[in-house]
């Protein structure tokens, strides 16, 4: 992927959820370059999860090219991943 290109994986998480950390290190663990955004920290990041997520702020949510999955397994992130 090119140093300039944005990663194709966004990743919406907040601190202490212990979802967000399993997949996080799911990501990691695969080598998945992803984007982190912080929805306590970002008011932006927040309303985009309310927007997928039925009004709620559920996270890990996880978005993939123009595929947003909430609250998703690794397996399905990877599933998700362009070929």
């Amino acid at each position: 992927m090119d140093a300039d290109q944005p990663s194709p994986v966004v990743f919406y998480w907040r601190p202490g959820c212990g979802f967000c950390m399993m997949l996080q290190r799911g990501l990691d663990r695969h080598g998945i370059a992803y984007e982190a955004r912080n929805i306590w920290d970002d008011t932006d990041a927040a309303a985009y999860v309310r927007s997928v997520a039925g009004g709620n702020e559920t996270v890990p949510t996880v978005v993939v090219g123009d595929t947003a999955m909430v609250n998703p397994t690794i397996d399905q992130v990877l599933d998700a991943l362009p070929a």
